[in-house]
C-alpha cells in the first residue's frame, strides 16, 4: 500500500514538473504561440469524412482543443462542459473541434454516450498534435491544450492545463470574448 501511494505522489510530482504551467496555470504552445498562423490539418471525423482546418477559415472562429483519451475522466468532463457551452459558441461565430489519438469508432461511442454535438477527429499518426506542440504526458496520453483561432486562420490564444479540464470552456470563451471588441 504504501509503495502504492508513493508511486502515485511521484507521478503526480513529475506530471506538475511536466507540464511546466506558470502561476496561472497556462503555458504558451511548445512550438506555436499567439500570432502564428495555425498549421492547417486534414482529419477523418467519426464517420470517416475529412475535415480540415480550411474548411473554417474565412469563415468561423475555431476552438480547437486536443484532449488525451475518449472516455477518461477528465476527458469526459472537458467533452461534457464544451457540450454544455456548445450553443455559446455558435452564437458568438464558434465553431468547437476536438481531436485526439482515438479512432473514428470510439469517437462515435464517446460523442453518442455524451451527446456531443461537435466534431471530433482522429489523430491516429499524432502528426497534426506534433504540428502544433501537444506533447504528451509520461510519453503516453498527449497533453490537453486548447488553441482559439480566428477566422483568419490566426492562433489568438493558447491555454495548456492538464488538470482542469474543464477551465479549457471560459478560457476559449473569455478569449472569444476579447477577439470581438
Amino acid at each position: 500500500m504504501k509503495r502504492a501511494i508513493l508511486l502515485v505522489l511521484m507521478i503526480f510530482c513529475f506530471t506538475l514538473l511536466y507540464a511546466g504551467e506558470n502561476e496561472e496555470g497556462t503555458t504558451m504552445g511548445k512550438e506555436l504561440k499567439v500570432g502564428d498562423k495555425a498549421p492547417d490539418w486534414t482529419l477523418q471525423d467519426k464517420t470517416g469524412k475529412d475535415i480540415s482546418l480550411k474548411d473554417f477559415v474565412g469563415k468561423k472562429i475555431v476552438v480547437l482543443y486536443f484532449y488525451p483519451k475518449d472516455y477518461s475522466p477528465g476527458c469526459t468532463a472537458e467533452a461534457c462542459s464544451f457540450r454544455d457551452a456548445y450553443e455559446v459558441f455558435k452564437q458568438k461565430g464558434a465553431e468547437v473541434i476536438g481531436i485526439s489519438d482515438d479512432d473514428g469508432k470510439s469517437h462515435e461511442g464517446f460523442a453518442t454516450q455524451h451527446k456531443l454535438p461537435f466534431i471530433l477527429l482522429s489523430d491516429p499518426s499524432g502528426k497534426t498534435a506534433d504540428s502544433y506542440g501537444i506533447g504528451k504526458m509520461f510519453f503516453i496520453l498527449r497533453d490537453r491544450v486548447t488553441f482559439v483561432i480566428d477566422a483568419q486562420g490566426i492562433i489568438r490564444h493558447i491555454f495548456n492545463n492538464q488538470f482542469e479540464a474543464t477551465k479549457h470552456i471560459s478560457e476559449a470563451l473569455k478569449a472569444i470574448e476579447e477577439l470581438k471588441l
